[in-house]
């Protein structure tokens, strides 16, 4: 039995455990209560969580995770969950500090003591400064996820696909796992990390494509010591490679066709709602598209949440694509849903890394979805725009000079964003929330090169003078050691236009 009252803040006498409401207290700390399976979004067959299965063995398609007694939990008022899940910020308990906060609601099957926690989740929702919702035309915020210990949003998905491995390799038999993934950078940083953090039991490998990478990702997954192996191509090669050693051998795909990957990525959007008392009218998420698996998550999130009242409004979520890499924007552009037809493209580079992806994984699941979405909350309620490589990167230089840390991605939601109100696609008394999916510095090769005027041509990327920044060498212009510190002071006032102390 697990003794509450070890697990409580209790500072300066503020927070005593006798305060929590008698009918909160015994679900603060949650037992496993659920069934989970997979059920495929085709056939819809259903598989034990036993195996290590990302695609139906019967057709081919692709999963979702269904929880067979959720029932349960729709026998409580939305209001109980919110005072739950608020409560709970007070639970001093690593296992529910991260995005196990909403534990019910992403793997109620996994104990306590097999959850992975490393600091990820609760990331910062930042406003827009004022003279950034003036050059933009609207207020906004920026969540910033690359404030996740890898620095990336795919610290959610991981969280809960490394603690379903860590739970499953300690059933009898189970045997030495290998987690492997195709990346473009975070998602490799992500499951290495995770993945050393279980030790032997589970060894990590990430395919990557040639020359592809930044070096900064790069060095993530080669530090935490994962196999790290380069293939020719661009991500959806790699992609290919990995289906076909899930196919054919034991590992653990740790992409975004895996379903616990899913389930982890939803707590985004529970966090937003969270954030804003779960009052989401008038709000919208802006969120890149990449893989498809985050739009999955956030749609799928919040549905979670309306379905069990826990919020009343379904919010609007836009998605976000480089004119590089448009695939799921170019579906939706046909208006007649009969005749839609989902083609994969040929990408070309683009400094969205992680969205430069032709063939996303996750889009059967973003189609089922955005149905879902439209029946319920209107035919706006989901909308794909794109940008182009110019916008992301003056948005990511923009955002950046006014106090956020966002990274290409965010450039690409922040551009998406611009796209959506000149489109008149978002109403300006409307509050969005822009999904800034890695940190800054892990793209700052780019950065540089906008600042160098080095983009290859095939970027189609041109810097404007306002937004680059070269360091200044100043030179004293005396030899003399006591009078080089006043000379170079005096070239630093003059150059910032200083304005002298009276009587000076």
């Amino acid at each position: 039995m697990v003794d509450i009252n070890h697990y409580i803040f209790n500072r300066g006498g503020l927070v005593k455990p006798e305060q929590f409401p008698d009918d909160i207290r015994p679900h603060l700390i949650p037992a496993p209560t659920g069934e989970m399976v997979y059920r495929c979004l085709e056939c819809g067959a259903e598989f034990a969580i036993t195996e290590l299965l990302y695609t139906c063995p019967h057709c081919r398609g692709l999963f979702m995770l269904e929880d067979k007694n959720a029932a349960r939990l729709a026998e409580r008022p939305g209001a109980f969950w919110r005072r739950l899940f608020d409560y709970r910020r007070m639970l001093n308990l690593p296992a529910l500090s991260g995005i196990f906060r909403y534990y019910e609601l992403i793997a109620p099957v996994i104990p306590l003591t097999d959850i992975i926690y490393l600091g990820e989740g609760h990331t910062p929702q930042v406003a827009a400064n004022a003279d950034l919702k003036t050059e933009v035309g609207a207020p906004f915020y920026f969540k910033n996820d690359g404030q996740n210990p890898s620095a990336s949003f795919k610290d959610r998905g991981m969280a809960a696909a490394l603690s379903y491995l860590n739970f499953l390799v300690k059933q009898p038999g189970a045997g030495r796992v290998l987690a492997i993934c195709a990346s473009t950078g975070d998602t490799s940083a992500s499951a290495a990390l995770y993945s050393s953090y279980l030790g032997e039991q589970v060894a990590s490998a990430v395919i990557l494509p040639h020359g592809k990478v930044t070096p900064q990702q790069l060095a993530q997954p080669l530090g935490s010591g994962a196999q790290v192996l380069e293939i020719p191509g661009v991500f959806d090669d790699c992609m290919k490679v990995v289906e076909a050693l899930a196919d054919n051998y034991q590992v653990a795909l740790l992409n975004s066709k895996n379903s616990w990957r899913i389930r982890g990525q939803e707590s985004y959007a529970y966090e937003i709602a969270q954030t804003f008392d779960y009052d989401l009218a008038k709000k919208t998420v802006v969120v890149p598209i990449g893989n498809a698996g985050n739009i999955t998550a956030i749609m799928q999130g919040f549905l979670r949440l309306h379905d069990l009242k826990i919020i009343e409004t379904l919010p609007r979520v836009v998605g976000v694509q480089s004119r590089h890499a448009d695939p799921v924007f170019r579906y939706y552009l046909e208006p007649d849903k009969s005749k839609r037809v989902f083609v994969p493209v040929t990408v070309k580079p683009s400094v969205a890394q992680a969205a430069m992806i032709g063939n996303p994984v996750s889009m059967p699941r973003v189609i089922r979805l955005a149905a879902e979405y439209h029946r319920r909350a209107g035919a706006d309620a989901v909308a794909v725009v794109h940008v182009s490589e110019q916008e992301i990167m003056d948005s990511m230089l923009l955002a950046n000079r006014h106090g956020h840390i966002a990274c290409t991605q965010g450039g690409e939601s922040l551009a998406g964003l611009r796209a959506a109100l000149a489109e008149g696609l978002l109403g300006r008394d409307e509050t969005p929330v822009l999904d800034a999916t890695a940190h800054h510095l892990k793209f700052i090769g780019f950065q540089q090169m906008y600042f160098e005027d080095a983009f290859p041509p095939e970027f189609e990327v041109t810097p404007k003078a306002a937004y680059r920044n070269r360091p200044r060498l100043l030179t004293p212009k005396t030899d003399k050691p006591e009078e080089k510190t006043a000379d170079l002071a005096g070239q630093i006032a003059a150059l910032l236009d200083l304005t002298p102390k009276a009587g000076r």
